[in-house]
């Protein structure tokens, strides 16, 4: 049976002016990938940065693994194994690929040689440049390097914002079956897309936030879900 390896519970958060979360709850299975849909305004990337320990909560609960996480700082969810790929990718642009990568595992005790070959078998596109210099890549590109040093840090829950935003659709195509390979390999993920039609067919379950609240939750595992009733949902 399925192991919970996140569990949310009432939680509220936002900013010093304007609350954004209103009681989400959520659970996450180990191996499972999530996808996180609304309008823009809804509060799905809140709710990663929450997770994340960006934004600290005001109340409720955030579980890994039945440990407490809500009101850690950043970089101790961090060290617990929750890493997140935000949308600005937050590389450093004068650095190489194999520099930004080796980043990712500046907290974890392991073999980093090892890690690295199993990036570059993951990702062979990096390979090939990883002596060049972040900037001087494009945008799908730098999103393979941040999905990467991600992964160096051999995360427990891999947490994505926007993984296919502002890019070309043959980046976007190929952002996909990045995902969907991660999946295989059984990486849990937590997803904010955009894109219906990624989502789809990387998640095995979406919910629908709306106002901060979570209004709808689906298995898409079970069949039976079409793109249109999703966008009728998050917009209507």
């Amino acid at each position: 049976m399925p192991e919970t390896l996140l569990a949310a519970a009432g939680v509220e958060a936002g900013y010093p002016n304007k609350q954004i979360l209103f009681g989400v709850d959520f659970a996450i299975e180990t191996g499972e990938v999530v996808a996180l849909l609304g309008a823009n305004g809804s509060g799905k990337s809140t709710a990663l940065n929450t997770v994340s320990g960006f934004v600290r909560p005001w109340k409720g609960s955030i579980r890994l693994e039945g440990r407490e996480l809500a009101g850690l700082p950043a970089h101790r969810i961090f060290r617990e194994g929750v890493i997140q790929v935000s949308q600005a990718r937050d590389l450093f642009p004068d650095m190489t690929v194999e520099e930004n990568l080796r980043l990712g595992a500046s907290v974890r005790r392991g073999p980093i040689p090892e890690l690295l070959v199993g990036i570059y078998d993951s990702f062979p596109r990096l390979a090939e440049r990883r002596q060049q210099q972040v900037k001087l890549m494009s945008g799908g590109e730098q999103q393979m390097v941040a999905i990467g040093r991600a992964l160096m840090g051999r995360p427990k829950l891999l947490l994505l914002d926007e993984p296919s935003g502002g890019l070309a659709p043959a980046f976007v195509n190929e952002i996909a079956s990045i995902m969907l390979a991660l999946k295989a390999k059984g990486v849990t993920m937590m997803i904010v897309e955009q894109n219906i039609k990624l989502a789809m067919a990387v998640a095995d379950r979406f919910l629908i936030l709306r106002d901060g609240c979570v209004t709808q939750r689906q298995d898409i595992r079970t069949g039976g879900v079409a793109e249109a009733d999703i966008v009728r949902s998050i917009y209507l």
